[in-house]
């Protein structure tokens, strides 16, 4: 019995030492943003630092504002083409699916979650970039390819692996009781997965979509190679734009003085831009469970 509680006791201090190392991870990267990005956020101006539209480091001009519109065009983007297809595989996979079909289908599915960012960034750059190059000039507009479309399709790839896994995770959860009762009160297939099963498993779906969503905005390097990294306000879904995960990567190389600590300063507009999502998205989960 002493040995028993002796190694509970070992292994309880093991996962608080665990849980402790995990918390101090995430203080120790607040405390190093905040406390470099702050004073230069300071030194430049608040207002002016997040509304300006200028970003000339020579001049010491920063002004993050096109970057911010960037990063949101992007995920916005990366949401409207990724979320659907996403959801839509999940319920194909866990409702609709063939056995033949479905461990290849899963295979593939787990695979996409494995590729490296930059053959990411490789396929797009050799594949998406001369397609969207075509079809904006066949609708009238100029460009290389190298824009905000092209940056959004492929985030909204780069998402599906993420979305598909933990909604489909998700769906499988629910209880068939809950499908097997909207049957036998008359409803069809489809409208027992969809108004039934789905809703039941929203808590899984939106947690699905925050980790999607937060990959969306903190990729990096497949968005350097398409998205054309002009630092300039967008001017359509044609044009280049930069985002603030590209804006830190491509000139914290040579960056030094004001021009360093702007960037980490961007880092600190990316690292709220997360914490309110987590914040909405909790936020929304608890008023849904009060409902």
């Amino acid at each position: 019995m002493k040995r028993k509680a002796l190694t509970e006791i070992v292994m309880q201090v093991i996962f608080f030492v665990a849980a402790c190392a995990s918390v101090l991870a995430v203080a120790l990267i607040c405390i190093f943003l905040f406390a470099n990005g702050i004073p230069a956020m300071k030194e430049i101006g608040f207002v002016k630092f997040l509304t300006g539209t200028l970003w000339r480091p020579k001049n010491e001009i920063f002004g993050i504002f096109p970057m911010i519109v960037g990063s949101l065009y992007v995920t916005a983007g990366a949401i409207i083409i990724g979320v659907p297809i996403g959801i839509l595989t999940a319920v194909f996979m866990a409702y609709y699916c063939p056995e033949r079909i479905y461990k290849p289908l899963k295979a593939a599915t787990e695979l996409l979650a494995g590729i490296p960012s930059v053959i990411y960034g490789f396929f797009g750059l050799v594949v998406i970039v001369p397609l969207v190059r075509e079809f904006g000039r066949n609708m009238g507009f100029h460009g290389n390819g190298n824009s905000i479309l092209t940056a959004s399709i492929l985030l909204g790839m780069m998402i599906l692996p993420t979305i598909i896994g933990l909604t489909e995770s998700s769906l499988r959860a629910v209880p068939e009781q809950y499908y097997e009762g909207a049957v036998a009160l008359g409803a069809t297939h489809e409208r027992s997965i969809f108004r039934v099963v789905i809703p039941a498993a929203k808590s899984g779906v939106i947690a699905a979509l925050v980790l999607g969503i937060g990959r969306a905005i903190g990729e990096t390097m497949a968005v350097i190679m398409v998205a054309g990294n002009q630092a300039r306000m967008p001017e359509g879904i044609f044009r280049g734009v930069r985002t603030l995960t590209a804006n830190i990567v491509i000139e914290m190389g040579y960056a030094a003085g004001l021009h360093r600590e702007a960037l980490i300063a961007t880092g600190v507009v990316l690292f709220v831009f997360i914490l309110l999502l987590n914040f909405s998205v909790a936020l929304l989960k608890r008023r849904s469970e009060h409902e």
